[in-house]
Formats: C-alpha cells, sequence, structure tokens
C-alpha cells in the first residue's frame, strides 16, 4: 500500500508583522508568552530577532542623539568611578585625616 505524501505549506510572513512581533520582545514581553499569544514557534522569533536591526537599538528606540547622550553618560561614569577609586587609595592609605 502506498502512502500519501502530504505537503506542508510553510507560513509566510511580511515584515510589518515581524517587527510588531519583536517590539513585543524588545519591549519586556517574554518570547514564550509572544510566540504562544500569536500561535508561532519560539524559534522562529530568536531567528527574526538575532536578524534585526532592532537588536542593536535600546528599548526606547533611540536616536542618534539618544546614543550620544548615553555616550557622554558612559564616559562621566568612568570619570567618577576613576575619582572614587583616586579617594578610596588616599584614604586607605591614612594620609588624610
Amino acid at each position: 500500500m502506498k502512502e500519501k505524501q502530504v505537503a506542508i505549506s510553510r507560513r509566510k510572513y511580511d515584515a510589518a508583522f515581524k517587527e510588531e512581533v519583536l517590539q513585543l520582545v524588545f519591549n519586556g514581553r517574554p518570547v514564550s508568552e509572544v510566540a504562544r499569544s500569536l500561535g508561532i514557534g519560539e524559534n522562529l522569533i530568536y531567528k527574526w530577532k538575532s536578524r534585526s536591526r532592532l537588536a542593536d537599538k535600546p528599548a526606547t528606540g533611540g536616536t542618534g542623539a539618544d546614543l550620544s547622550q548615553v555616550d557622554a553618560l558612559h564616559k562621566r561614569i568612568r570619570e567618577l568611578e576613576t575619582e572614587r577609586d583616586i579617594l578610596k587609595s588616599v584614604y586607605s592609605a591614612g594620609t588624610v585625616e
């Protein structure tokens, strides 16, 4: 007896749908929850996420101005950490009364 082969067609999702799904994930919803609610596989969402240019952006949807502000804040943090380390070493050496 011959078995019939049934062709399974793959669903295709447009770019707008993928972007909406990724926005849900990048805004804090767990991938498993998003996948379950939309009836798609978690692995598919992870694949879209790894291929997405959104993965490189901050969750706030930052612009170039936001990114330069973040860089400036990181620089200031490094400066403050250096100052803190200097003060720690001075106080631990007992040179300041």
